[in-house]
Formats: structure tokens, C-alpha cells, sequence
């Protein structure tokens, strides 16, 4: 759920990420201009709302159909999948959204097409990673279930990563709108597809993810179509190896930022699978399940913010950067709260229509849930403004003392409290994510205070 950023203080921007001293006045909103940005959010919630709404019925419609150790397999594997979406964001979605707003903000049809080419060859990396992943379940796990759950991850992978990437193509402008309309014919296509092959017999770990891929190759190539009709032409040909260094530059630590973020979030449902089996990993997904609408949300708005809050810091200084860091904490804060309040009292009957009276004896976890969601929410602030300051480093080291919590507090009380144990392990480790986030953030401005940045130097075309 943590969020990445940039690294030694010497990469891309000298981690300033074109920061100025505060010389400019804020900008004022006008009344067109708030009508626009709540508009604009509201598209990019509602393509998110498709994405994510998508998944979470497949999620629920999947515990429902199969048997707990099939869901749990499910689970498992996609807990996997999660961090193979970091790693692909922290490599090309992140750079692209940062570097689309400074250095190719005046080519984007071009930029796209470079980091087009590096999704295909990062895409083949990562299916051949868990390719491997799939061979050493089935012969040093002795999992033939877990094995083939991650073949199917294995073959859908390359496109959902595509249609993450076509997505994002379309907020680098700030337009949600034709995102949220390819969304539909995801939504569609997967809700679709998964009763289809209920239906046939066919339902199964393996073929849930098919579908996910199916889904999202539709929905990307209509928006390639979108997308390639709306970006204007390309005034050059970024050069693919200058535009790798670029992304490398940013997002090393950014890789390792995913790492340790993925730890204190997701790592507990292979440890849930290891000590009680994966019957109980599907215990833990279920009640997981009812998080993924607030925090799809929230992925959707930061995607939304990432562009904006790097202008900001750029344009009119640490003062502004320091007053939309409180506003977006206390946005995201507010959601949560508002969103728990609703779903709390509900949890039993919400349990058994979701569920079909499974998982029941999970439901009184729910409050724990809440409170882990509503502490992470804080870090959102912090996260979107140090990302846009290029400054992965920060946030390394916020995920490396939440991974630490993890490890060491999250291991045992998952051996001996079971998920109770597990949620108290995610309340601590996201509470000291938050307080370590803040405080490099404070760090971050004070080292900025009365310098200039460096002007970003454009990349070479061909």
C-alpha cells in the first residue's frame, strides 16, 4: 500500500525535482478552475472505481465459487502480483508521471512510444521471473495448486501491465475521462468472463487470471486507439537508452522502495499460508477485500495529484509544498474515517451476503482493518509530494523501518495470534511509516530552503 519516491540526493534533478526558493505567490483557484479539478477527480475515481470495483466483485465472486484452499492459492499468488506491479511502477509508471510534467512535457506522443518499448522488454523480465516462480512451486513446493495459479498470473501479466500503462497515458494531461471509458470494457469483460466460465465449470485460479489478462488486452487496445488520436504529434524520438538512464536514475530506489513496501502490507498472506495453510490465506484476503475500495481510491487520486504536486513544488516554492502536503493528508484521512464509519456497523450481514456465510469467524477484524487503512491513509500526503520531488530515497527508508516492524513483530504474532496477530503487526509498521514519512518530508523542505534547483537538461532525439 506504501507508496515509492528518488534516491542519493544526486539523480535526477539532484533530488530537488526542480524545486525554486519561495519567490512566486501561491496560485488561487478560481471557481472554474475548482469545478475543473473536481471533475477531473471524479473521472479519475470513477476509472479506478471500474478497475478496481472490477477486481473486488472478482475477488468476492471467486471466495464465493471456490473452495478456501483454491481462494487461498488465488490470494497467494496475486499478493505476488502486487509486487510485480510495484516494480513495474516504480520503474516506468512513476518516472513517466514525474518526467511527462518536466522533461517531455512538450513531447509526450514520443515518450510514449520510448516507454512503450521498455514495457514489452520489462514485461518479458518479469513473466520469465514468475515463470520460474511457477516451476519452484510445483517442484521444491510440492504445489501443484500454487504451480499453476502462477502460470496463469504468468500469461496475463504483460497485458494488465499494458493496460496500466494506456491508462496512465491519459492523466499525464490530466484527462481521466477516456481512461475511465476504456475502464468500462474491463469492468465488463471481467465480471463477464468469470460468471462465462463459472458457468462452463471452467472457474479456477488459473483461469480467473486468464481472464484478468483477456479483459485487460480488450480495454488497452481501445484505448491505444483513444490515446493515439488525442496526444499531439511527436516533435522527436526520445532516445530509448538516454530515457532507461533517466527512468534508472529515478526509479532505483524506487525499486527498492517497493520491496520494502510490499513487505509490511503483503507479505503476511504467504506467512498466514505457511503457519495455517492456505485455507487461512483466504481468510485474510476476504478481509482485505473490503480495504480494496478506499485504497484504489486513493491510488487513483494519487495518480491524479503525482503531475500536479510536481509542478507545485517546482513552480512557487516549499511553502505551497508544505500546505498541500497537510491538505492531501488530511483528505486522505477524512475518506478513510468516512468510509469505515459506513462499513463497520454492517460487517456481519456484510460478511454473509458477500461470502455466502463464509470467512464469518474473520468478520470482528473488520474495526482492526479500519484503523490500519486510516494510518496509512496519513503517509498519502508526505508519499505524493516527496515522489514528485524525485526523492525515492525518502520513502526507502519510511517502507525499510515499516519492513523492520514487519519482520521482526510480524512473524511471531502471526505464528502465535494468527491474523489478529497480523493486523496489530500492519497497525504498527504503518504508524511508523506515517511518522518516519513526515518527518523526511520536513527534512526534504529544510534542505531546500534558499537553494535553486538545477534545470533538467532535455533528452538527446534521434
Amino acid at each position: 500500500m506504501n507508496v515509492p519516491s528518488n534516491g542519493n540526493g544526486n539523480s535526477v534533478g539532484d533530488g530537488h525535482g526542480g524545486m525554486k526558493p519561495e519567490t512566486q505567490p501561491a496560485k488561487k483557484f478560481s471557481p472554474k478552475q475548482v469545478i475543473s479539478w473536481v471533475t477531473k477527480g471524479g473521472l479519475a475515481v470513477v476509472d479506478y472505481g471500474l478497475i478496481s470495483g472490477s477486481n473486488f466483485v472478482l475477488g468476492i465472486l471467486l471466495a464465493r465459487w471456490l473452495a478456501p484452499r483454491e481462494y487461498g492459492a488465488y490470494a497467494l499468488v496475486f499478493s505476488f502480483f502486487i509486487l510485480v506491479g510495484f516494480l513495474y511502477q516504480s520503474l516506468l509508471l512513476e518516472p513517466l508521471s514525474v518526467f511527462s510534467g518536466t522533461l517531455f512535457f512538450d513531447n509526450l506522443r514520443g515518450y510514449l512510444k520510448t516507454t512503450l518499448t521498455i514495457h514489452w522488454v520489462l514485461s518479458l523480465v518479469l513473466c520469465v521471473l514468475l515463470g520460474a516462480g511457477g516451476i519452484a512451486a510445483g517442484i521444491i513446493g510440492h504445489s501443484p495448486l500454487l504451480s499453476i495459479s502462477f502460470f496463469g498470473m504468468t500469461i496475463a501479466t504483460p497485458f494488465i501491465l499494458a493496460h496500466g500503462l494506456g491508462r496512465r497515458g491519459f492523466y499525464l494531461k490530466l484527462s481521466p475521462g477516456p481512461a475511465a471509458f476504456g475502464s468500462i470494457f474491463y469492468c465488463l469483460m471481467v465480471v463477464g468472463g468469470v460468471f462465462v466460465v463459472f458457468k462452463m465449470g471452467w472457474l479456477s485460479s488459473f483461469t480467473a487470471f486468464l481472464v484478468m489478462g483477456a479483459a485487460a488486452l480488450v480495454s488497452g487496445i481501445v484505448m491505444a486507439f483513444q490515446l493515439n488520436a488525442r496526444l499531439p504529434q511527436a516533435t522527436g524520438h526520445p532516445d530509448l537508452r538516454e530515457t532507461w538512464n533517466k527512468h534508472w536514475e529515478y526509479g532505483r530506489w524506487a525499486l527498492g522502495t517497493c520491496v520494502v513496501g510490499w513487505i509490511p502490507n503483503y507479505i503476511y498472506i504467504p506467512l498466514v499460508s505457511s503457519f495455517s495453510g492456505m485455507s487461512a490465506a483466504g481468510n485474510l484476503r476476504a478481509l482485505m477485500n473490503l480495504a480494496a475500495p478506499v485504497l484504489q481510491t486513493y491510488a487513483a487520486l494519487s495518480m491524479l495529484f503525482l503531475p500536479y504536486a510536481a509542478r507545485v513544488q517546482s513552480e512557487t516554492g516549499q511553502a505551497n509544498a508544505s500546505k498541500l502536503n497537510k491538505q492531501l493528508a488530511a483528505l486522505f484521512v477524512a475518506g478513510s474515517v468516512c468510509y469505515w464509519a459506513v462499513l463497520i456497523p454492517l460487517k456481519q450481514p456484510l460478511f454473509q451476503f458477500l461470502y455466502a456465510g463464509k470467512y464469518l469467524d474473520s468478520a470482528y477484524l473488520i474495526p482492526l482493518f479500519a484503523l490500519e487503512t486510516t494510518i496509512w491513509s496519513a503517509s498519502l500526503g508526505p508519499a505524493i509530494l516527496l515522489r514528485a520531488m524525485e526523492s525515492p530515497r525518502s520513502l526507502f527508508v519510511a517502507n525499510s523501518a515499516a519492513s523492520v516492524v514487519a519482520i521482526l513483530f510480524g512473524i511471531p504474532a502471526t505464528r502465535y495470534f494468527g491474523l489478529q496477530g497480523v493486523i496489530w503487526s500492519m497497525i504498527c509498521a504503518n504508524f511508523l511509516y506515517v511518522v518516519v514519512a513526515f518527518i523526511l518530508f520536513g527534512r526534504k523542505l529544510t534542505e531546500m530552503k534558499g537553494s535553486s534547483a538545477p534545470v533538467p537538461e532535455p533528452v538527446p532525439a534521434d
